[in-house]
């Protein structure tokens, strides 16, 4: 009875088995340690492995995105996944590569936060964060492999069974009769959905068959583990005594990173706690303020950092980035937390990013950051003595005293000053006029003229 139940899956890997010889294109699995594509990297090994070695010509990258702030849970699965996976391939010879990739260091979701004030992201719409940290580092690769192999092929774990809009979204992209499809947005990709067929009953079954031991060595049961308490599933189906606690499965489930403000609760990170991982507490704490500033008028400036201003629907004026001095105590605590939960929150890279954008900002001072590090850490940083104000303090506080004396915001003075700074030693004249011409020109130093010819 079981081995009938599972010749859907035997029909993939030989359908695998054939899209694989058809032609020497590589192939690019995005492998995020969930359910499904832990089930599409399960069935390509078995379908490789099934290839004579002299063969197995084709390269096969598996691709595991981290965001730099991923569960610090799932994080370590990840990462021992990948790690498995490339030990697995080795020894067997098939020719499978695992990648783990990175956002950029000025596009973290720290760089983004902490270094240019970016308020967290919110729902509906405000929602910067996917782009920078998941889909331009995977985009970036899949570019790479298209430049060094001229095509690729890019395998999917989609499934039609996973909500009725994925159902619609697949429907419509399928090509009658072709495994292959173009990919709609990248040149020269080709998208392969081996598993669109598969119901969402036999995904859990067939991973934890075997005692729930992948063909790379890692326990499907852990992964089972990880999925257990979450609620964000369209339905939930028992599909019997998996372990001696007959813990029903459940359905689709996505984790999320742990800082997400994109949810009132987040459920995810909260499951985790309900079951015994009471070290995510104080993420989950840090989480919730981050939320509870967000809207909190001493945490946020009133222009953009472009300097426009804006008016919400209710006549109030608009918030900008959030404040230095909000970014100051946002690092403050996070470098507590990260003492705290002996985890890497933020990395020396990206702090590194950050006190080079508060410099950009017109932080004076320039040894806020470094300050703040050592004061929570009581260690010094590697540039720390390379760090030299830009004044004295007592000057810095003259500057502004000035500026107040004859009417004019502080802030203005700051940013030119840093203008001129960073281009004192252009030969041309032209670049500091624009320069200064774009600060003195920006929208919230004129509100009161055009408020007044409004």
């Amino acid at each position: 009875m079981c081995e009938m139940k599972f010749n859907v899956f035997e029909n993939i890997i030989e359908e695998i088995i054939m899209v694989y010889k058809h032609d020497n294109r590589p192939w690019l699995i995005g492998y995020s340690g969930g359910k499904d594509s832990t089930l599409l990297v399960y069935l390509t090994f078995q379908a490789i492995a099934r290839i004579p070695k002299n063969e197995r010509t084709k390269k096969v990258y598996i691709i595991t995105s981290d965001t730099m702030v991923e569960n610090p849970i799932v994080k370590k699965y990840m990462h021992e996944s990948s790690e498995k996976i490339m030990e697995a391939s080795l020894e067997q010879k098939l020719n499978i590569e695992s990648h783990i990739i990175y956002p950029e260091v000025h596009q973290t979701f720290w760089s983004r936060v902490i270094g240019l004030g970016y308020p967290t992201p919110e729902p509906p719409g405000f929602r910067w964060c996917t782009e920078r940290l998941k889909i331009n580092p995977m985009n970036k690769f899949v570019d790479d492999c298209i430049k060094t192999n001229g095509e690729i092929i890019i395998l999917l774990g989609v499934r039609k069974a996973e909500s009725n809009a994925r159902y619609r979204s697949i429907s419509e992209k399928e090509i009658a009769g072709y495994l292959l499809n173009p990919h709609n947005n990248i040149d020269n990709a080709y998208v392969y959905n081996p598993l669109t067929e598969i119901k969402n009953d036999l995904v859990w079954e067939y991973l934890l068959k075997d005692d729930g031991i992948s063909p790379w060595g890692t326990s499907m049961k852990l992964l089972f583990s990880l999925y257990q308490g979450e609620n964000l599933s369209e339905e939930q189906s028992v599909l019997g005594e998996i372990d001696e606690k007959k813990i029903p499965i459940t359905g689709n489930s996505r984790f999320g990173c742990w800082c997400c403000t994109l949810v009132k609760e987040d459920k995810s990170l909260q499951s985790f706690i309900n079951r015994g991982s009471k070290e995510l507490i104080p993420l989950r704490e840090f989480r919730n303020w981050l939320v509870s500033i967000r809207q909190d008028s001493k945490f946020r400036d009133t222009k953009r950092r472009n300097g426009t201003v804006y008016t919400k629907a209710n006549g109030d004026t608009g918030f900008g980035p959030f404040k230095l001095e909000a970014r100051q105590e946002i690092l403050r605590r996070l470098l507590m937390l990260q003492l705290e939960t002996k985890q890497e929150l933020i990395t020396i890279d990206e702090l590194k990013a950050i006190d080079e954008m508060w410099d950009n900002d017109g932080d004076l001072n320039r040894r806020h950051l470094v300050d703040i590090y050592f004061e929570v850490t009581g260690k010094r940083l590697p540039w720390d003595s390379y760090k030299i104000p830009m004044y004295r303090d007592d000057i810095v506080k003259e500057i502004k005293n000035i500026a107040l004396k004859y009417e004019i915001e502080p802030e203005l003075m700051e940013k030119l000053i840093v203008s001129v700074d960073k281009n004192k030693h252009y030969t041309r004249s032209n670049a500091i006029k624009k320069e200064v011409s774009k600060i003195i020109n920006q929208e919230w130093l004129h509100q009161d003229i055009l408020h007044g010819e409004m």
